[in-house]
């Protein structure tokens, strides 16, 4: 995925959303939902606070996961700051859990979760003595399944990774957690606004990215999904 695509996604999901908010009918039946929601997440919090930090967690894993289906459910029950801390504890959560089976299960096992393109990609890249600075670029310009696993392949220091997943996924939290509130309360500037950002600073973050890394010596294919 280039940085011209990486930031076209973005601004799909983002047209997808002020879409649905353009539908009165739509957006009510949508929104109708929230409050039953709410009650029974209210019957019983601890376990709608862990329920909604897995599925965090997954949406960190697993790409087919998105955080974008039970962020409005957050932000109507719990406000945005609560959210934000919650869903931000979820993505760092499923990173460490991401590194954890990486490391010590292996390729084998990791090959069955994540792109084998995006690793190959990476495993010509980085290595455990990568900088932390190129470490925490790769966490912002790339998908947030993939950092983990590939970072965790590679051994890299546990305390450091768990400083890029929480730096690097801190804006992509609090722009996910204000498209949530957009999402409810019909602020079509602010959803147009936020998603705009964020397409662009990830397609940045992409585009530098590229320009940091070096093509390795002798690599002449590229796989179709490599970020290129």
């Amino acid at each position: 995925m280039n940085a011209r695509k990486r930031a076209a996604a973005v601004a799909l999901l983002t047209a997808g959303l002020v879409g649905v908010v353009s539908a009165d009918d739509l957006h009510a039946w949508v929104v109708g939902w929230l409050p039953v929601v709410d009650t029974v997440i209210r019957q019983r919090p601890v376990l709608g606070v862990a329920v909604f930090v897995v599925l965090s967690a997954l949406s960190a894993m697993l790409f087919f996961v998105s955080s974008a289906v039970f962020v409005p459910v957050a932000v109507f029950v719990w406000g945005t700051g609560v959210s934000t801390v919650l869903l931000l504890a979820g993505w760092i959560l499923g990173g460490v859990f991401a590194y954890t089976v990486s490391r010590h299960l292996g390729r084998a096992v990791v090959n069955a979760l994540v792109s084998t393109s995006w690793l190959d990609w990476a495993e010509a890249r980085f290595t455990r003595s990568a900088p932390f600075g190129l470490v925490l670029l790769f966490q912002l310009a790339v998908p947030s399944e993939v950092p983990g696993y590939v970072l965790g392949l590679l051994r890299y220091p546990f305390w450091k990774y768990l400083a890029v997943v929480g730096i690097g996924e801190l804006p992509f939290a609090a722009a996910t957690i204000y498209l949530g509130t957009g999402f409810i309360e019909r602020r079509i500037v602010l959803l147009v606004g936020v998603g705009a950002a964020l397409a662009a600073f990830s397609g940045t973050m992409l585009w530098m990215l590229q320009r940091r890394v070096r093509e390795p010596a002798g690599n002449t294919t590229q796989p179709d999904d490599e970020p290129t």
